[in-house]
């Protein structure tokens, strides 16, 4: 029987300490529009609903010489007219207020009502301004920019609300002790919550960053950089501001937390358990739930701006929330890597749509991208493919003629730079540099300074001829440097990912792809997953929207001549068809990686504000306003939406693993605390987190080294003799196994049973019982059984 809820049986708290709060410190104010530019966003703001404009040099185009003009004299204002209002102009209303005081006494009520009228324009006018600068991005024909910007607030809180609700109906997090929290964390939840663990309790913060990069625990006896192995840059980061936090709130003397005596019943030792941000863990899951609800802000902006309609960012939010389930998983695994980093690619795309859509690219604009590729790679080891995916999609566009060559060239030097600072953030990490992505950037880089010279004379005109070219160039000379800068910085890291699509194209299997292939989340995508975009009709939206954007980039480009000599309108919008290619190789991941779902069902919102778009529904609009065809859409959609919200509410659980609970503190109380640990990763992590002992494997299983400890830890679930198996931990070091006897069972389908895994490499003893079988009866004479439950065996690895 499970235990009660543990709401009921929280005592008094005790007096507890404060810790503290506070933030980053504000940025400066931004420097504000000259008068001409204040002008011309003011005439924005008039154009009504009509279609974004596509580059700000239209604007002066559009007014003229005498436009012009103006702005040059706007430009030359003094600087006090960097002000709202204008300092200078302000200084002249200030005298002739002190003039007309001087002469009346007092300035009239009703020229103070206007003085202050006046101002509050020219702030609402400088802040529409400075948005549609420096990122924002809202579609300028949205002149009512406040509405937009509380609609994406209401959407960040609702999902923020929503994400903390079903974290905490799941787990009742907030009744757990610290211990139970970072069991909560398994396997590389719990490594990288290791890390932020480190950072927070170290004498200082210097000094935390100081240990985890000379990390002595996680690969014993070896000294690693985590900075450099792994992606923790969110655990420091995160870290320093719970210090940050914590500190300032002692010196204010406001507490942080509250602690409770929870009483677990079933003649469990009672447990204290601490609410609010002075918890640790409390801290780290609330980070990542705000910044993935300030995500879903980032989701509305990115629809309304794409499609030019508010309705369309409404039907993303609205989609998203009724697909969450694929959608997203950090409600259940907050500590993941994706948690920290997809909100960035968000950012990110969002940004490349708005330097695709205008003519005249900005320093600024790349800069912007660059800095939110180096936040989206810095979190996520997988991010590199993903950046891959993007710039193949905009080489696309550019084969299709949709872009220039000068537009992609900026571009790719913005994703070059944001490679080579990760590079340095990351200490000379070889897998950036050896990577696809960062072989694609250099190839598709030298087709645009070579395809000139060479490609153009052999054809006397772009056609199927050149982007047949191109493209093969691109792919051939990709995989050709790939190899090439492996060669040359010795490394295979990445080796596993070539040997993981080879398997799922052909039969090739060995250890370490089967470890990938037989875990659930690396298969291929759920039957019923199709089925049940279906049925929330997400699906057949996207394909609607697809279909049309295929169809008018097919006339653009086939029939780009007779559509210009008809006078017909030319579908040339190189952002919508990016995010149609974009889909394609979002879906092709996802349909091969069940686990790549969280890239293809966003985008699938993303490209259903779409269906608000003029420039591929105009026709339609002109019969029906696109506020109807949304709410006839969404009321079709709540019937399986709500229902999908529906059972993820009903979702209710309390977290506990005592087995695990005993095998942690037995290690605390009975083994010394240099004593090293190996066994199946998942708890490897645990132990490490928890127990703060030295482990020689564990779940970041990006490494080739790392790849090479694990098999010969794994060799226990093997049929090797003992004696050779005792022999091999002996040279790691190894004090302890764990042995775990479900792992000698478990088997999610046929041939993935680690016996069998196992099977495919040693096959000289394929057939016997497996090692782990005979140790679960009796591990002697080569270990020695020292702690034993219902689920874990500790075998202490004896060294006569």
């Amino acid at each position: 029987m499970g235990r009660p809820r543990r709401g009921l049986a929280k005592k008094a708290p005790p007096p507890s300490g404060g810790g503290g709060g506070g933030g980053a410190s504000p940025s400066p104010p931004p420097p504000l529009p000259q008068e001409g530019r204040r002008q011309q966003q003011q005439q924005r703001g008039l154009s009504g609903a009509g279609e974004p404009e596509r580059s700000p040099s239209r604007a002066h185009a559009e007014k003229g010489p005498a436009g012009a003009a103006a702005a040059t004299r706007g430009l030359q204002q003094p600087l006090g007219r960097q002000l709202p209002g204008g300092a200078s102009s302000a200084m002249k209303r200030g005298g002739a207020g002190r003039r007309a005081a001087a002469k009346n006494g007092s300035p009239r009520p009703e020229e103070q009502r206007e003085r202050l009228a006046r101002g509050l324009r020219e702030c609402q006018d400088w802040l529409r301004a400075y948005l549609n600068e420096t990122g924002i991005f809202i579609a300028r024909a949205d002149s009512k920019i406040w509405i937009t910007l509380i609609m994406a607030a209401v959407a960040g809180i609702l999902h923020w609300c929503h994400i903390t609700a079903l974290f905490e109906n799941d787990r009742h997090f907030s009744h757990l002790s610290t211990l139970e929290r970072e069991m909560a964390f398994r396997t590389e939840m719990g490594l990288y919550y290791s890390y932020f663990k480190t950072i927070t309790e170290a004498p200082s913060f210097l000094n935390g960053v100081w240990t985890i990069m000379n990390d002595k625990l996680t690969e014993y006896p070896l000294v690693i950089n985590t900075l450099k192995r792994f992606n923790v840059y969110p655990e420091v980061v995160v870290g320093f501001w719970y210090r940050l936090y914590t500190e300032t709130m002692n010196v204010m003397g406001i507490p942080t937390k509250k602690c409770w005596t929870v009483n677990r019943g079933e003649d469990l030792s009672p447990v204290e358990s601490c609410e609010g941000w002075g918890d640790p863990a409390s801290f780290y899951v609330a980070m990542i739930f705000l910044l993935n609800g300030l995500m879903v802000s980032i989701f509305f902006l990115y629809g309304t701006y794409l499609s030019g309609n508010r309705f369309g960012g409404l039907l993303t939010v609205a989609c998203y929330f009724f697909n969450h389930g694929e959608s997203t998983r950090v409600m259940w695994t907050p500590p993941l890597r994706e948690s920290f980093s997809y909100p960035f690619l968000v950012v990110q795309m969002l940004l490349l749509t708005y330097i695709l859509r205008t003519q005249n690219v900005n320093r600024r604009s790349l800069i912007a991208l660059s800095v939110s590729n180096v936040f989206f790679m810095l979190p996520w080891q997988f991010a590199q493919f993903v950046l891959l995916t993007q710039v193949a999609s905009v080489f696309g566009i550019y084969i299709l003629g949709l872009i220039d060559s000068s537009k992609l060239q900026k571009i790719l030097y913005a994703h070059m730079a944001s490679l080579g600072v990760c590079f340095v953030l990351m200490f000379g990490n070889s897998m950036l540099l050896t990577s696809y992505y960062a072989a694609f950037l250099v190839i598709s880089w030298g087709i645009l300074e070579l395809g000139p010279k060479y490609i153009l004379k052999m054809c006397s005109r772009r056609g199927i001829r050149v982007w047949a070219i191109e493209g093969f160039s691109c792919f051939l000379g990709t995989i050709t440097l790939k190899f090439l800068m492996c060669l040359i910085f010795g490394t295979a890291d990445d080796a596993h990912i070539s040997n993981l699509l080879k398997a799922k194209f052909t039969g090739y299997r060995d250890f370490h792809t089967s470890m990938y292939t037989c875990a659930v989340e690396f298969d291929f995508m759920e039957k019923q997953t199709p089925v049940k975009y279906m049925k929330t009709l997400l699906l057949p939206v996207v394909l609607v929207v697809f279909s049309v954007i295929v169809m008018k980039t097919f006339q653009h480009v086939v029939c780009r001549k007779e559509l210009s000599e008809r006078q017909e309108d030319n579908f040339n919008h190189g952002e919508i068809v990016y995010h149609a290619l974009q889909l394609i190789f979002f879906t092709v991941l996802a349909i091969l990686f069940m686990r790549l779902k969280l890239f293809l069902t966003p985008h699938m919102c993303i490209m259903a504000s779409l269906i608000c778009s003029k420039q591929l529904f105009g026709w339609l609009f002109s019969k029906i306003q696109p506020g109807t065809l949304v709410l006839a859409i969404l009321a079709m959609m709540a019937f399986e939406g709500v229902a999908n919200l529906q059972r993820e509410w009903s979702i209710v659980g309390e977290f506990s693993n005592l087995p695990q609970e005993e095998l942690l503190l037995w290690i605390k109380e009975k083994t010394k605390p240099d004593a090293v640990f190996a066994g199946p990763m998942p708890t490897m992590a645990s132990v490490k987190l928890s127990a703060l002992r030295p482990i020689v494997n564990h779940p970041h299983y990006e490494d080739a080294g790392l790849r090479a400890r694990t098999k010969t830890v794994y060799s226990m679930y093997s049929r090797k003799p003992a004696k050779e198996v005792k022999r091999e931990l002996l040279k790691l070091g190894v004090n302890y196994y764990i042995l775990e006897d479900s792992w000698c069972l478990r088997r999610s389908k046929p041939g993935c049973s680690m016996p069998e895994i196992w099977d495919i490499e040693d096959t000289a003893n394929a057939g016997k019982v497996p090692l782990c079988t005979l140790m679960s009866m009796d591990s002697r004479p080569y270990f020695r059984t020292v702690f034993n439950n219902n689920i874990y065996k500790v075998l202490e690895v004896t060294r006569e």
